[in-house]
Formats: C-alpha cells, structure tokens, sequence
C-alpha cells in the first residue's frame, strides 16, 4: 500500500505515545454504520480489517477515518417538493409561500433520506512517532482537517502542528525552475503551474511537456510563479510539491518489486510495503524540508 497524497502535521520526535495508548484513545469514536435517518457518519475503522485500530510495523502507525454518506442532491428535493407543491395549489387553491415552501422540502428530505444511496470512503493516516510526522492521504487540505478535528477530539493534548517551513516554497520552486537546477538528490520533471500574483489571476500549466527554459523564463519575468512543480526525488517516487506544501501524485518508481506470492501471505506482504513506504516516505519528506530551508523554528 502506498499513499497517493500527503497532508503533512508535526509532532515532537520521538513522540512518546504508544499503539496501545492510541488505540484506547480512538475506542469510543469508532465507526457504527450510519442510520437511516442520518446523512453523515464519521469514525475510527480498522486498517486491517481485523478489529483493530491501530495497525503497527516497525513502530509505524496506521489508523483509518471512515465516512458514511448519503447521497440526497437537492435536484431530486426540489423535483419532489415541486410536485408536492403543485398538489398543494390545486388542494387549496393557492401556492405555498415562501416558509410553507422551505418547510416543504425539509419534510421531503426527511422522507428521501431513508431510501438515498450510502457512499462509504475511507481516509488513511500513517503517524510516524520516531521522526514525528503525521501524514494524512488526502488531495485537499479541507479532507485532512476532518480527520484531524476527530484526532484532536480523540486524543486529549496531542501536540500536534502544521508542517513550517524556512523559505517560501513558491520562491523556491520558481529559483528552481528559474536557474534550470533542481536540489541535489531531485530532477524537475514535466509538470509544472505558473500563476500571477496580480489581479488577472492568469495562469500556465505544463503537463507532460518539455520545460524551455527560455520559456519558463519569460512568465517569470512576465509576474508568474510556481505553485505546482512535478519533481522526482532520487530515482525512487515522482510526486507533485504544491504551494501549501501538499506532496501530491505520488509514484513509486523502482522502489516496489513484485512480491513473491508463494512465501508471503497477505499480512506480510501488506506489512512489507507499508513497512517500505513509510522508510522511504519519511527520507523524502525530510530531504524536501532541507530543500527548503529547513524547519521555521516557533
């Protein structure tokens, strides 16, 4: 298993909180199915699907946000409150008003939730308690929030922080493109955003295309910079640095090698990458901070 996207957090390294002590933690929030009558459930489910929160290989942990949804678009509500509606006008001989309207379609949520279709997603976090990161798999900053308000409110005091770093990656990664240089260990790939800073807003992607440098060049002299920057880090993973400091698109390169199905199970095989992924994960997230000046010191 590896992570697609990385939202990273801090805690103090080494951070002294066992699997055990977590797994207590999360206990009373874990995740029950959502009703018929909600629309929304959140909670902590087994990684492993084996009863267990906390899944843990080499001291690394592994826990799982589940989320419930039902599927009620207000199209379908509005479709069914105007039917609803019209019945009423003909019934009485005049259309509801604007309160017995919104009233209306708060009945007709009510009666459609029972039968809505339920989407169930799933949002893994890897917390690595000997270096300090916490990571959550998530490509917006907004579907990592959710996960670590529940956090915060499962675990009391958990001393955890934003990712801060010395330099503004979007200086960085325009000196970067800019002078035609990667930093030592990483190679610029084909991907890449230029955006203004101005009022026009206006903006130029590269996908899978030559970078000219001449080209590059121009925007950035023209107001541009980069807020996206497609990158491989020691001929290992490709990934994508964004301005926020989110490590998205990530692909292992040469780094998983097919696994031999005839000694190792499952288990073992799960626990092998996991066990790889988060060894290589953790060089690369500490070399891209060094890229960028360091940590920011409170």
């Amino acid at each position: 298993m590896w992570f697609k996207n990385l939202q990273i957090y801090r805690l103090p390294a080494p951070w002294a909180f066992t699997p055990e002590q977590l797994e207590a933690a999360l206990a009373p929030m874990s995740f029950v199915p959502a009703t018929s009558n909600e629309l929304l459930r959140q909670g902590w489910d087994s990684p492993r699907n084996n009863g267990m929160l906390v899944h843990t290989v080499n001291k690394q942990m592994l826990i799982l946000l589940g989320t419930e949804k039902k599927l009620l678009p207000s199209s379908v509500i509005n479709q069914v409150a105007k039917a609803k509606a019209a019945e009423l006008e003909e019934a009485q001989g005049f259309a509801p008003g604007k309160k017995a309207m919104k009233e209306l379609k708060e009945r007709v949520a009510d009666e459609l939730l029972p039968r809505a279709f339920s989407i169930r997603s799933n949002t893994f976090t890897w917390i690595d308690p000997v270096n300090g990161w916490l990571v959550v798999d998530a490509a917006s900053p907004a579907k990592a929030d959710e996960v670590i308000k529940l956090l915060l409110k499962a675990v009391d005091r958990m001393p955890l922080e934003s990712l801060r770093v010395q330099r503004s990656p979007v200086a960085v990664m325009t000196a970067w493109l800019e002078s035609d240089e990667a930093p030592v260990g990483f190679t610029i790939d084909q991907d890449t955003e230029l955006r203004a800073t101005g009022e026009s807003k206006a903006a130029v992607r590269y996908v899978k295309h030559a970078l000219e440098v001449d080209d590059i060049r121009r925007h950035i002299a023209a107001g541009k910079q980069c807020t996206r920057l497609a990158m491989t880090w020691d001929d290992k993973i490709s990934f994508v640095l964004t301005e926020s400091l989110a490590i998205k698109g990530i692909k292992p390169l040469d780094v998983i090698k097919e696994s031999d199905t005839s000694t190792r199970n499952d288990e073992e095989r799960f626990d092998n990458d996991m066990m790889l992924m988060t060894g290589e994960l953790a060089k690369l997230m500490s070399e891209v901070v060094e890229a960028l000046g360091g940590e920011a010191k409170a």
